[in-house]
This record gives structure tokens, sequence and C-alpha cells, in this order.
């Protein structure tokens, strides 16, 4: 008995090749197979039986030296930040978990590569590497090494990849649309023939005929299906193109023996129009798609709002209004939106959300700095250089996603839909089987309607369409998401951690009086200067009260979370924050009012106190959500308003003061250590490690908005009392898929039945299976 290849599946033929006593087929498969153990990449061989794909052991000498030409690298990089680049490559060989598995773990593979995530869908890699380490040329090579050879072409670099598809799609349907009307013209006459018949001259020219339109219906207009099956199959995968591919071989190999041998007019007119009509599925199953996923993509851009410098004055405005050319402030911790020019100030970015890479990069006036940094020190002014794209910064928060257990609905979906293809194919066999003992001329018919009336698109597709429109709705109602899972994990919440400042409290709506020692204009200008850095909500709104002031230069600024801010003025070294900070005494200790304290030269100078209001709708929200959920409160504040609190929360015990970040994430895990699912809803800065941690995580977006990859989702201020309709959408969404697992389920059954019963024709079937999908 043959041995068949540890790798890829494949027979090794008389003389395998051996390593440690394991078989392979050819030395390609022997190298991937040990550079994966040698790299610890075990697993992969535990994902799928021989998940491996055929590699030919091939030099590749200057096939990809066209990678070292530094024009043609920067049109394939996404971003270029010293040694680090981004790329996104197009792999057509992506075909499953294992796949997924092994391109999300190259940083094992090779040092140089810093992280790698996978578009399943759109068989892409984003790859981030340390050009010191590894080129891109090397890059490439390495993949093309373990055969994910990527697809790197002019028309992908200018990203027009779709309209081709599309025209494509469309010619395949006009050379199947065409052929039909031919095949179902010339096949009229065996329809209306009676007992007398048609002349057998006719019958066999027209028959030939309909053989010569149906060749390139099944090998051109045909050809992704038999195509996708025949790649899959050989690599030992059954997908969901499998069942289709037989019945068109089947139909097409039948009713072409008929012809030739002249035992019967065969069913070319059916096999035409099924080809048809599954191309027409397929393109209104695309439109409607798309269409949903652009009005998705729009409407989830989060709400980032930047400032905006404009005739020395300072305006805040959606990220989506910023055009090129604009002036911008960065403030201390907030993304860079779009490629910029720094014009004044210290920049030190970190790149760690494009790059992972948590080093901060100095810049100087007159350097470019890319989307997706993070300024950290004091204010930056920048000069917008390129379109603002939202989409790139949607995908950095998709690539801080936090893990999280594979029990969701799609996991188990994927699960279900591997051994759908498998079941379909026995009950066609043994559908066939009976008929071919019972009527012959209805076992084709049977055997083909089978495989094709059976679909599992709908269970696929109702996942990304009910959560795709959930996420609409609620991005058109001010509350958007990361990513669909997040739906899913909002509908497990059965605990809720609310912060205090910014987060209950509005941030535009304040009282504020000084007391201590009066201030000078000197110190009160080098205030405003100081928290012009800053997007802390007391800091703002200090700034605000001496806006009439003028700014000067803060020399090493410095902002310390649940602590305050430091900045130095030539001999003065400012700091203001809390009273462990600064060291100070608040007069009447029962005041529920926030305070801020100053000192200069480490000497308290007095305090603010800052009476801020709660958010409309706040009491009504919170006694709503108190039937379903558990409510904590976590703050870094003082307890001055603690007896406000008490009232809402109704149990002291759970509301906790003066928490620093690492309380709040031991806060959180602590919590589910005990089983509970938390949703932690924060300002997105001192709150980072505990949104990360939490099962679900929302940050409060308000006129201006300090952006966080750390959350899964971003609630506009204005809406926060709609978040319990919010939450209760999630729950009813989970509850459309479920009935869209059921009536998927109720359509595959009934059309089973007549599928089987040899009652239901194979292109009544091909026009049935994408209407149940897109009625999904």
């Amino acid at each position: 008995m043959r041995q068949k290849c540890i790798h890829c599946g494949e027979d090794c033929g008389k003389y395998p090749i051996m390593w440690l006593d394991k078989p392979f087929c050819c030395n390609g498969c022997k190298t991937v197979y040990q550079l994966l153990n040698e790299n610890k990449l075990y697993s992969y061989y535990k994902m799928e039986e021989t998940p491996g794909i055929k590699v030919d052991v091939e030099d590749f000498g200057s096939k990809y030296a066209y990678l070292d030409n530094e024009e043609i690298k920067e049109k394939i990089y996404d971003f270029s930040e010293g040694d680090y680049k981004k790329v996104t490559l197009y792999i057509p060989s992506i075909h499953c978990s294992s796949c997924i598995w092994l391109l999300e773990n190259l940083n094992t593979l090779n040092k140089g590569i810093t992280n790698s995530i996978v578009n399943f869908i759109k068989k892409e890699v984003s790859i981030t590497f340390n050009q010191n380490k590894i080129t891109l040329r090397q890059l490439v090579e390495l993949l093309a090494s373990i055969h994910y050879i990527p697809n790197i072409t002019l028309e992908r670099i200018d990203k027009s990849k779709t309209k081709k598809s599309n025209k494509e799609l469309i010619l395949k349907m006009g050379v199947a649309g065409f052929a039909f009307g031919n095949t179902m013209l010339l096949s009229f006459p065996e329809y209306i023939k009676g007992t007398m018949g048609i002349e057998k001259e006719f019958e066999t020219v027209f028959g030939f005929l309909n053989l010569l339109f149906a060749i390139p219906v099944v090998f051109y207009s045909g050809s992704d299906y038999l195509l996708s099956a025949w790649k899959n199959l050989k690599h030992k995968i059954i997908n969901i193109d499998m069942p289709i591919a037989i019945g068109i071989l089947a139909i097409f190999l039948e009713s072409s023996y008929q012809i030739i041998s002249e035992s019967g007019a065969g069913y070319m007119d059916s096999l035409t129009g099924f080809i048809f009509f599954l191309l027409v599925g397929k393109w209104y199953q695309n439109q409607t798609y798309q269409a949903l996923s652009f009005e998705r993509d729009y409407k989830s851009y989060f709400p980032v709002a930047v400032t905006k410098l404009e005739n020395n004055k300072e305006q805040s405005i959606l990220l989506e209004n910023l055009q090129k050319g604009d002036n911008i402030l960065v403030h201390n911790q907030e993304l860079i939106p779009a490629d910029t020019l720094l014009k004044k100030g210290e920049a030190s970015i970190d790149y760690s959300f494009v790059t992972g890479e948590s080093k901060p990069v100095r810049k100087k006036s007159g350097d470019m700095l890319f989307a997706g940094g993070r300024q950290i020190g004091s204010s930056i002014e920048l000069e917008v250089k390129t379109k603002v794209e939202q989409s790139q910064l949607t995908k950095l928060w998709n690539q801080n996603e936090n893990t999280h257990a594979n029990d969701s609905l799609s996991t188990i979906i994927d699960k279900v839909s591997k051994y759908f293809t498998i079941t379909i194919l026995s009950i066609a066999t043994l559908t066939a089987i009976y008929w071919l003992s019972v009527d012959t001329s209805i076992a084709l018919k049977a055997f083909t309607a089978v495989l094709i009336v059976a679909c599992p698109c709908a269970l696929a597709l109702s996942i990304p369409f009910a959560y795709g429109n959930v996420m609409r709705l609620m991005g058109k109602k001010g509350f958007f998401l990361k990513n669909s899972e997040v739906i899913e994990r909002l509908a497990k919440i059965d605990t809720i951690v609310f912060d205090k400042t910014g987060t209950i409290t509005q941030n535009d709506d304040y009282q504020m009086s000084y007391f201590g020692d009066s201030l000078n204009q000197e110190e009160q200008t080098q205030l405003k200067s100081l928290t012009r850095h800053s997007t802390h909500p007391l800091s703002m709104a200090i700034y605000k009260n001496f806006s009439e002031l003028e700014q000067i230069v803060v020399e090493e600024f410095r902002e310390l979370p649940s602590r305050g801010l430091i900045g130095q003025f030539n001999e003065i070294k400012l700091k203001i924050g809390s009273e462990e900070f600064i060291n100070g005494t608040i007069e009447n200790k029962s005041d529920t009012s926030s305070t801020v304290f100053i000192s200069f030269n480490e000497k308290t100078k007095g305090y603010f106190k800052i009476n801020t209001k709660y958010r409309s709708g706040l009491e009504e929200l919170i006694d709503e959500l108190a039937n379903d959920y558990d409510l904590h409160l976590i703050s870094g504040d003082n307890s001055s308003e603690k007896e406000n609190l008490i009232p809402l929360f109704k149990d002291e015990k759970k509301l906790h003061f003066n928490q620093s970040p690492q309380d709040k994430l031991e806060y959180i895990k602590t919590l589910q250590k005990e089983g509970r699912n938390v949703l932690m809803i924060g300002d997105g800065l001192n709150d980072a490690g505990a949104l990360n941690a939490s099962n679900a995580s929302i940050s409060i977006a308000d006129d201006v908005y300090h952006f966080s990859p750390a959350c899964d989702a971003i609630l506009e201020a204005s809406k926060f009392k709609r978040l319990s309709s919010f939450l209760k959408l999630s729950g009813s969404a989970i509850k459309v898929v479920k009935s869209s697992f059921i009536l998927s389920f109720l359509y595959n059954v009934i059309g089973m039945y007549f599928a089987v019963s040899g009652m239901l024709s194979p292109i009544i079937a091909a026009i049935l299976m994408p209407l149940s999908s897109v009625s999904v």
C-alpha cells in the first residue's frame, strides 16, 4: 500500500522521501514540514488532516527581483516608517483554517515579521515587518516557499480588482444567457414533437448545436465552480462548490453521451439554464452584499473628532470633514488621523498600533507622520497631506482585537458547514442508486437536483447579513461597533462596570471655582498651556476657563494616568492633579465636587472645584439596566460624590473610588473569575487596560474624542441614555440569526424532499438556491 504525504496528503509514489520516519511526496513538502517543526508550529497539523498545500521545489532566482526596486516597493507598502513597513498581499491559495493559523504565525518563522492578520473572505494577509531583518522580496519568497504565493500586480496595487471581477462575472453571465436562449430554442421541437416526432437529421443537428453552445457555458461560465471544487479536492477538501460541480459534470457528460450516441436529446437547455441562473443568483447576491457592505462601512465610521486650527482658533470637527491642507492639533495620547506634516511641536510617535513596536519615534518639524501613530507628549500641530481614510483607522481598531473564546455562532456554523457538503453528497448518491433501480429516467434529474438545491449559503450568510444590518442600524443611531463579534459578546453580558468622570458625567456642562492663593496672569497662562495638551475632562474644563489667554511652549510635558500633569516653563515646574499627587488638602471634605490641585515648584498654590453634572437620563438608564444587569462603578476620582451615587447604584459595596488604572484592571479580572461576563464603560485613556480585559467594552465619545483601539464600541455621548436599547438590540440580533438557522434548515429539508422524490428539476433548484440565501 502506497503511503500518503504527511504534509499535503498526496500519493508519495513507490519511493517516498523519508524524514523522521514520516513520508513526503517531494522535497518541497519535506522542507515546509521541517520549517514548521523547527519553529514549533506543530499545531498546523492538528487543525485539519493533511492541511498542507503541494509545494514544488523552485529556485526563485530573479523572479521577485523587482521587489528590490524602491519605487515599486513604495507603491505596495500600506505603511512606511523607518525600518517598519506594512503590506497587504492577496494570496489566492488561502483555503482553510489551518492556512489562517499558519499565516498569522509568520512571526515565528522569521523574527523580522512583527505581526500578520488574515482576511479570509478577501484572501488577503496584512503583514508588518522590519526591513532590516527581512526585506519585502524575502518576505514574498518566504510565502512562496510554503506555497502561499502572493498575487502582486499593478492592478492590485491600483485597488481595481473588484471592478474587473464584476465585469468578468457579467461576461460569464452573458455567455450563459446567450447559450441558454439558443439551446431552449433548439430544444423547442423536442418538447412539441408529439407522437410523430421530428426528422432524425434535424434531431441530430439540433443536438450537436446544443452541445456546441453548452461547451463554453460549462468550461467558461461554470469554470469558477469547477476550478474551486478541483483545487480544493486536490488538497483533500470538500467545499460547497463540490456538489454544484458534480451536478454540472453529471448533466454535461450524460447529455453529451446521448447526443453523440444519438440515443437521446440530452438536457443541454437545462444545463445552460442552470448555470445561467446560478450566475444571476451569484451576481444578485454580490450586488446585495456590496450595497449593504458599502453602507455599513460608511455608516460604521466611528465619530472620531479632531481639533482643527483655523485663524488661531481651535475648532472640533468630525474626521470625515477633514480636508487635505487643513491644520490640526493632536493632543497627548491621540492618534494621528491621516498622513501629515509636522509643523510645530516635539513629536514622539508610538506606532505600536501599526507595527507592534512600542518604542516611540522622535520627529522634528518638517517630518512626515503617518496615520495610526500615537503622540506621546505635548500637543503638536500638523498639516494634513493626504486624503483621510477612515477605513485605515477601522483596520487598526480591528487589528488590536482581544482574543475571546471560540464559542461564537460563527465558529459553530463553520463546524456545521464542514460536514454539510459530505452529507449532501451522500444523500445524492443514495438517491441516484434508489432511482436507478426504480426509474432510470429520473435518476440523473434527482441526483443533480439534490446536489443543487441543498445550500448552506443561507446558513453562512445569515450572520454577516444580520449582524451587518444591526451594525448599520446602530451606527445610524450613534453606536459604533468594532466588528460583528461584539454583538454576540454584548448579548452575553450580565455585569456592567461604569467609570465616573467623562462617562456618567458631562464634559461640557460644569461649574468651576478656585480656592487658594490668587493666580497672576503668567500663572494662568501656564495653566492654560499645560492643560491644552491633555484630553482628560477636568483638564479640558480648566483649559476652557482660561481660553482667552495666550499660549506658551511647555517643556518636558508628562501625563500620569489617574494622577495628573507635569510641565516645565523655564525655571518653573507646574504640576496639576489629584490631592494625593500634589500633597494638598481640601477644606470641606463633604463637598461633592471634583478637585484639581496645582503646585508651582512643588509648592501647593490652591485647587479648583469642578461641579460636573450627570448625563441626561442617567437615573432612568441605571434603573432600566438594574433589572437585567449587576451594576458597578469604579473611578480614579475621590469619593466626594459617593453619597449622590449610592441611591442610583443601591449597593455601596459596588462603588469604588481612588482607583488606579491597574486597580481597575484587577477589578475586572476579579469579576471574571467569579464567572461574570463583564461590560466596561469608560473614557478610553485611563481605562485602557480595563477596557481591553473586559468581555466587551464601550468608550463614550464627546465633542472631542480620544480614540482608543482598546474598546469594542464607541457610543456618542448624546446617545448615552439609549444604551439599554442598544444592548437589547444585540440580543434581538442573536434571535434573528437563530431564526435564520431554522429557516435555512426548513428550506433544506423541504427542498431535499422534493429533490429526492424526483419532483424537482435542476433548473428550478438553481433558481431556488440563490433565492434562499437572499431571503434569509
